[in-house]
């Protein structure tokens, strides 16, 4: 039903309806609050503090005369409540002056405390004894364009009486589970009457939008199981022997990972694998293990890095522990000869494994039996790209790996077209890193004690938010700032700049020289943030740590503590917020990279979280209701059960359906 139904909608306010994503009655229904009025509790203004939103019953005593000045127009009311003076004004508001007059109201506003002088900043009002709007719980909602709060709420309370939105939910797992309709459900997050009904119509939609989205990845996933075509000859023996290769034992994580691969290569269908986990849980090493099994079966694999800088050094891994097979590179900044001859190569089937960047999706990149890829640091790539290299063989097995922990219950969002593997433990041999917030006062104490282990022989990394100093921001040092301050401040250490606006083969040739020991710092900016491996590195120093989110702070952090050396990572604050604060110390407190990411969810969101477009658009439809991770589990059980039961499923993939068509461009992107 178009929001044209809606007589108080026209052309205009269609529009800016649109741009919050409304084009029908329908979606009006999930246009859900971002916020809500209390308006049950009055209070006593003597308790209030500055800042406070406050709802008072009051006498308004007398009007002060109306300033029309050059810029804004005054209004102000002398009030008591229970005999304690305050004032009430409005500004550019002179229309307020002919409808207060002296006698008793309610205002709801915020309060400001000056010297000691209260008052009430443009509130709203109404006569004490025809109180209409100021009561009960009053949603708030997104604007957008001329669209004000009464213009939505009037809207949204029409869409109730003209939509009934039924639950797509197998009929019987409603009645199993005693859940409350979703009609209900949306009437009471719209029209609540206590705050207890927000959080159970809240949990009750978010449980239905969740099921949704799952079973839209179930039915994708469902669709897209390919009959094995590759027969792998490899023996569990054969993966046994292979494993001894590594100068480490595998921890149970990695060889629960390898056993999963192990039985997927073995399956009827075509494997399609997350392999996740913490920073140095040994990602690499498992898939060194899937690669062996493609290529020990006389098949071919490929393995796709995000950057130059982490190709190369995955080419060298390669090249290691493949020593008996041709490895072949291709990235973007080799010459236009040196690909041409690599490219040949790969196609007259010269080549066992294939290494390198996005170089090896293009369309001229032929890869005979290819059996195996590895997309290495997932959340940097698209499915569509990922789908553009499997598709260079045929019912092509697939791992990709991400060193973002990610809380599952965004996993099953973002990666809902994927079984997922995480790794929880870590190498026996890997230190924790001592973590320390470090205060203006300490800065060159910090400094003496990194130019002294880098007198001993040691590495450090210096990591700042931004690159030049030219974007406005003065309260932020830049990567180039910091590099010219402390090349002066230390002398007789050796620094090298890295960032983001330095052509790959210069950034491969940094992190080579780096990484060799002819610098003794790197100052950089977070393009050192995934894969880089410099074990002597020991100490990483990050600007702005507040500027970041816990899980690329994470990420930065895990550069160091790779080697056997006891490790430290220094942050430097610039704004000591409360917020900032608790985030900072929640990180100093742990290593433990899912807990950070679950702390990071929290505090952040969804959309936040991977600092990407897609988990952000996918939650959404969904980021203003109170979900936790119980609910997400729920719908995910309830999915399974749904799929496994033998119910009639048709509208459930109907809704399924129409859900993934409308997030499509993002998931495949």
């Amino acid at each position: 039903m178009r929001l044209s139904a809606i007589k108080s909608i026209g052309e205009k306010r269609e529009k800016d309806f649109a741009r919050l994503g409304v084009r029908s009655v329908e979606d009006l229904l999930s246009l859900y609050p971002r916020a809500y009025l209390d308006l049950t509790q009055r209070s006593s203004l003597k308790e209030a503090y500055h800042n406070d939103v406050v709802l008072v019953a009051c006498e308004v005593l007398r009007l002060a005369p109306v300033h029309y000045g050059s810029a804004k127009k005054t209004v102000k009311a002398y009030c008591s409540q229970d005999g304690y003076a305050f004032s009430a004004i409005w500004f550019n508001q002179p229309y307020v002056a002919q409808k207060l007059k002296p006698g008793s109201y309610l205002f709801y506003g915020r309060v400001q405390n000056k010297f000691g002088q209260i008052s009430l900043v443009n509130p709203t009002f109404e006569p004490l004894d025809k109180t209409k709007n100021l009561q009960g719980i009053v949603p708030v909602y997104p604007l957008s364009g001329g669209l004000t709060q009464k213009v939505v709420r009037s809207a949204v309370q029409t869409a109730l009486r003209l939509q009934e939105r039924t639950s797509v939910m197998p009929a019987p797992l409603v009645k199993k589970y005693n859940f409350s309709s979703l009609s209900s459900a949306l009437y009471k997050i719209h029209a609540p009457k206590s705050l207890q009904e927000i959080d159970e119509a809240a949990e009750r939609i978010a449980l239905e939008e969740y099921f949704v989205l799952l079973s839209a990845f179930q039915i994708i996933k469902g669709g897209k199981e390919n009959v094995r075509l590759h027969k792998y000859t490899f023996s569990a023996a054969d993966v046994k022997e292979f494993a001894t290769r590594f100068p480490f034992e595998l921890t149970d994580g990695q060889k629960g990972a390898v056993n999963e691969i192990f039985e997927n290569l073995r399956a009827p269908v075509t494997m399609n694998r997350l392999l996740q986990g913490d920073v140095g849980s040994g990602k690499t090493a498992v898939a060194l293990c899937g690669i062996f099994m493609a290529v020990k079966s006389g098949y071919r694999a490929a393995y796709l890095s995000p950057t130059e800088v982490l190709a190369e050094q995955n080419y060298e891994v390669l090249k290691k522990y493949f020593p008996d097979y041709t490895v072949g590179y291709l990235a973007g900044g080799m010459t236009a000869k040196e690909k041409r001859e690599m490219k040949q190569k790969i196609a007259l089937g010269e080549v066992d494994i294939v290494c390198g960047t996005h170089a090896i999706l293009q369309e001229d990149v032929v890869i005979p039996d290819l059996s195996f890829i590895v997309c290495d640091e997932q959340h940097r790539f698209g499915v569509a790209q990922r789908n553009a290299l499997a598709e260079k063989g045929i019912c092509v097995d697939t791992l990709v790996m991400s060193a973002t922990p990610i809380p599952r219950t965004l996993s099953l969002i973002v990666y809902g077209d994927l079984d997922v593997t995480t790794i929880t433990d870590k190498p026996k041999a890997r230190q924790e890193i001592a973590t320390s917030i470090i205060p203006q006062i300490k800065y060159d104490d910090m400094l003496d004690y990194i130019a002294k282990e880098t007198k001993a022989g040691k590495q450090a990394y210096f990591v700042c938010p931004k690159i030049e100093d030219d974007d406005g921001e003065g309260s932020l040092i830049s990567v180039k700032e910091l590099y010219e301050e402390l090349s002066g401040r230390l002398p007789y250490t050796r620094f090298a700049l890295l960032h983001g606006k330095l052509k790959e083969k210069e950034k491969t040739q940094i992190m080579a020289d780096f990484k060799a020991k002819k610098y003794d710092c790197l100052v950089s900016t977070t393009v050192i943030e995934v894969g880089v491996d410099v074990p002597n590195a020991t100490i990483m120093a990050i600007y702005n740590a507040e500027r970041f989110g816990l899980s690329q702070l994470h990420q930065l952090r895990g550069r160091v503590g790779r080697g056997a050396e006891k490790s430290y990572c220094f942050l430097l604050v610039g704004s000591e917020t409360p917020e900032a604060k608790e985030r900072l110390t929640a990180f100093k407190n742990t290593t433990d990279g899912f807990k950070i990411a679950e702390k990071d969810l929290e505090m952040r969101g969804g959309g936040d979280f991977l600092g990407t477009r897609q988990s952000g658009k996918m939650l959404g439809e969904i980021k203003n209701l109170r979900y936790g991770m119980q609910t997400v589990l729920a719908a995910k059980r309830l999915c399974d059960e749904a799929f496994g039961g033998g119910y009639d499923l048709s509208d459930l993939r109907v809704a399924a359906m129409k859900k993934y068509e409308a997030l499509k461009d993002v998931i495949l992107n």
